[in-house]
C-alpha cells in the first residue's frame, strides 16, 4: 500500500499536501500500462469503482467533496517506475503541488491542493486503456497539518515583553523628570538675568516754540 515518504524530507505533510514514495517495484505488465493515484475520503474507500474513467465528473479534482468523494490525478505509465531505484535515488510524488488548475474545468486531473486537513486515503491503479488491471490496498489515514490559533502558542518571550515594557515606563519617566529639572532651570535663568538689568532714564526731549511773524508786502516805491 502506498506510505508517506520519509521525514527526513523536509514538509513532506503540509496544510494542503502530502508527500508519497513512488509505486517502484509494485506493478508488473505492459510498459505502457498507465499508473494512477486515487485521492480519496475514508468514507469513500468502501464503496470506491475501479471501473469509473479518470477525468470524468465523478472523479474530477474540480467536483472533489461537492459531488464526488474522490478523484484520480499524476498518471504515468509503468515505464517511469523503473525496479529496482538507483541508490541515493529520491523517488517521491507530492500531492496537492498543482496550483495553475485548480478551477480549470478542462484539467479534471488536476493535482490541486488539498481543501481541507482530511483525513484522506489514496491508492495506486493500473489502467490498461480504461480497463483495471492492478491496484494497491489502501493507504492509511493521512492528516494533514493545521495552523495554530495564537492562543495556543506557547509565549516564551512573555517575560522578556514584560521586562521591556517596565523598561520603557522607567525610561519615560526619567525623561519626564529631565525635561522637568531643564525647565526649571530655564524658568530660574529667566528670572534672575531679569533683576540685573537696569535701564537707563530717557533724555528730556526739549521742544522749542517759534513765533510766526507775518510779513506784509510793501507798497511799491514811487518815482
Amino acid at each position: 500500500k502506498p506510505t508517506l515518504a520519509t521525514s527526513a524530507l523536509g514538509g513532506f505533510i503540509t496544510a494542503s499536501t502530502f508527500v508519497l514514495e513512488q509505486p517502484r517495484c509494485t506493478f508488473t505488465g505492459p510498459q505502457d500500462t498507465v499508473i494512477w493515484l486515487v485521492v480519496a475520503l475514508p468514507e469513500a474507500v468502501p464503496s470506491f469503482n475501479n471501473s469509473v474513467k479518470p477525468g470524468s465528473p465523478a472523479r474530477a479534482f474540480q467536483q472533489f467533496l461537492n459531488s464526488t468523494l474522490a478523484y484520480m490525478t499524476l498518471n504515468t505509465t509503468l515505464l517511469n517506475y523503473p525496479c529496482p531505484k538507483k541508490p541515493g535515488e529520491i523517488t517521491v510524488l507530492r500531492v496537492g503541488s498543482e496550483t495553475s488548475c485548480t478551477s480549470d474545468a478542462n484539467r479534471p486531473t488536476c493535482n490541486g491542493p488539498l481543501p481541507n486537513p482530511g483525513p484522506y486515503q489514496v491508492k495506486f491503479l493500473a489502467l490498461n486503456g480504461s480497463e483495471p488491471v492492478a491496484e494497491t490496498a489502501w493507504s492509511d489515514p493521512i492528516t494533514l497539518r493545521t495552523a495554530k490559533p495564537p492562543s495556543s502558542i506557547p509565549g516564551k518571550g512573555s517575560g522578556h515583553s514584560a521586562g521591556m515594557i517596565a523598561l520603557t515606563a522607567i525610561l519615560s519617566i526619567l525623561f519626564a523628570i529631565l525635561l522637568a529639572g531643564l525647565v526649571a532651570m530655564l524658568v530660574w535663568g529667566s528670572d534672575t538675568g531679569g533683576g540685573s538689568c537696569t535701564f537707563s532714564k530717557p533724555e528730556a526731549v526739549t521742544v522749542r516754540r517759534y513765533n510766526t511773524h507775518h510779513v506784509y508786502d510793501q507798497p511799491a516805491a514811487r518815482l
